[in-house]
């Protein structure tokens, strides 16, 4: 019997689920949360049974300070991690943070691939012995610590093993190995990973974790091609949110594990029935909406249009379907709720959609339902969510408000916008003009609240179809630096651009009080 087979890892069938949406998913460019978010998601992540949260980037600013510590005080079940560079700084600031976790975890990296070591310009004995100061430093503080060599899919071999063993020997508990640029592909993965732990001493007594990137669309393959080498821990995001073209999806892999147990014999902790709610959230909190033929949580992955799989799924749902909706919290039917629905309905279906509302919560959607209502014949499972989405985002930040919006269009331009808006109640008017309905909308708000914030993107999407649809608009803007999101839905779709616009200038607005997030030439992995 090879080395291999006998390593205890190989004889254990489950996966520790590691979430970095808070941390890699959040560098997205524009997909940053505000405070209130990151502690919505966090709980999100808990209470679906994530085995490790990676809470963000302590060092990197006070907010993102205070949101790891908030986290790590709430946090019920999930480990909680903060990321630290390979300093001293870092490490202590990262400890400071989670360390009112019931389960803390500090997780530090350093680039090791010889591209990598040039930022620093570290010899490779300097980087070793530098890898080893900071995990011992780690270590002292907190018992459980990660290390990731960055960038170790294009590390020399050799020199991965040796420093591997070093962070070992210094007290790592867990060693990531990250694909940081989505370079590998799944054969030269589960080869990597044999390899580590057939020739590191010491590989028998920690967990091996894999940290996909998708720059080739391989981020899935790769982490389940890991898991069959040994690896018992994957890290992944909610809708692989992440930086370029996203890290491995959770909700790809926990399902692939689910569904194919019969050659992928390994089982996870999450509540899959979970997944749809929080992809939805993590979409309207990022800006990021989920393309609809998305694996797992696309709004067209249990569509079924051509004639043949309508009439398979008729007769049989497992002709063209193999998992059911209900595994990942989508429900078999849309019921369809109207102007005449009484409170009780709309809150078991707001229920069935994962929103348990108190009831004077339940008081004020009922009355944006019925307003919604009157405006459309049928309301939709996903006009609520998007009622619900706009609704938490209204209550968030209420420095500007819009309070009237009044548009004339003709067939020639300009077109004129008479608003009202209430800016720290004050209400202010103006009437302006600009190139299009929504652009007169823009200038009217800039006139009312002069900004130098830049519109970098602007999308408009139908909710459900019909000419009376709701339009879920979102805007992302740009100012010295910082990127926020906004977004709305309305059945007036100029109403809904203008209050997506008004949400992000209120995001800024709470930025602008925050100091600017002190990160330096190093990436995380």
């Amino acid at each position: 019997m090879s080395d291999s087979a006998k390593h205890p890892a190989m004889q254990q069938n489950r996966v520790l689920i590691f979430d970095t949406t808070l941390r890699d998913g959040e560098q997205s460019p524009g997909a940053t949360m505000t405070h209130d978010e990151k502690l919505e998601i966090a709980q999100m992540l808990d209470e679906m049974g994530v085995d490790i949260i990676e809470a963000g980037f302590p060092i990197a600013s006070e907010g993102d300070f205070k949101a790891v510590s908030e986290i790590a005080r709430q946090a019920e079940n999930a480990v909680i991690c903060g990321l630290a560079r390979a300093n001293f700084k870092d490490i202590d600031r990262c400890w400071e943070a989670v360390k009112g976790a019931r389960r803390p975890r500090i997780h530090t990296f350093i680039g090791t691939s010889p591209l990598h070591r040039d930022i620093p310009r570290l010899s490779r004995d300097e980087m070793a012995e530098l890898i080893h100061d900071t995990v011992t430093r780690a270590r002292n503080l907190c018992e459980d610590v990660q290390w990731s060599p960055m960038d170790a899919t294009r590390t020399e071999q050799d020199y991965l093993c040796r420093v591997v063993e070093i962070a070992i020997k210094a007290g790592a508990t867990t060693i990531n190995i990250p694909d940081t640029v989505g370079y590998t592909a799944p054969r030269e993965n589960a080869a990597l990973i044999r390899m580590l732990i057939e020739r590191v001493p010491g590989a028998d007594e920690i967990t091996f974790a894999t940290h996909c990137h998708n720059d080739l669309g391989m981020a899935t393959a790769n982490a389940l091609a890991a898991v069959e080498a040994g690896a018992r821990q994957i890290e992944c995001t909610i809708n692989g949110l992440g930086e370029r073209a996203g890290n491995t999806a959770l909700e790809e892999v926990v399902m692939a594990l689910k569904v194919r147990n019969d050659i992928l014999p390994f089982t996870t902790g999450i509540d899959t029935t979970r997944i749809m709610n929080i992809s939805r959230r993590v979409a309207q909190v990022s800006g990021f909406p989920v393309q609809y033929n998305k694996a797992i949580v696309g709004k067209n992955a249990f569509a079924h249009e051509s004639g043949i799989h309508q009439d398979g799924m008729l007769k049989n749902a497992e002709t063209f379907e193999i998992m059911r909706p209900e595994d990942v919290g989508l429900k078999e039917t849309s019921l369809v709720l109207g102007k005449h629905s009484g409170r009780a309905a709309l809150r078991a279906r707001l229920h069935d959609l994962g929103f348990d509302l108190a009831d004077n919560q339940l008081k004020d959607i009922f009355v944006r339902f019925k307003a919604l209502a009157d405006r459309k014949k049928e309301v939709y499972d996903d006009d609520l969510i998007a009622l619900m989405h706009d609704s938490a985002s209204e209550a968030e930040h209420d420095h500007i408000q819009l309070k009237r919006l009044q548009v004339i269009c003709g067939t020639e331009a300009p077109q004129s916008a008479d608003m009202v808006l209430e800016i720290d109640g004050t209400e202010q008017q103006v009437t302006a003009t600009g190139d299009g309905p929504v652009d007169a909308a823009f200038n009217a708000v800039k006139a009312l609240f002069p900004h130098e914030a830049r519109l970098q993107l602007y999308q408009v999407h139908a909710v459900t179809e019909g000419t009376d649809a709701q339009a879920t608009v979102s805007v992302r803007m740009e100012e010295n630096g910082k990127i926020v999101t906004g977004q709305s839905a309305d059945t007036d779709t100029v109403v809904a651009s203008t209050k997506a616009y008004i949400q992000a200038l209120n995001k800024l607005l709470v930025r602008r009080q925050k100091r600017r997030p002190g990160h330096d030439s190093n990436v995380a992995s």
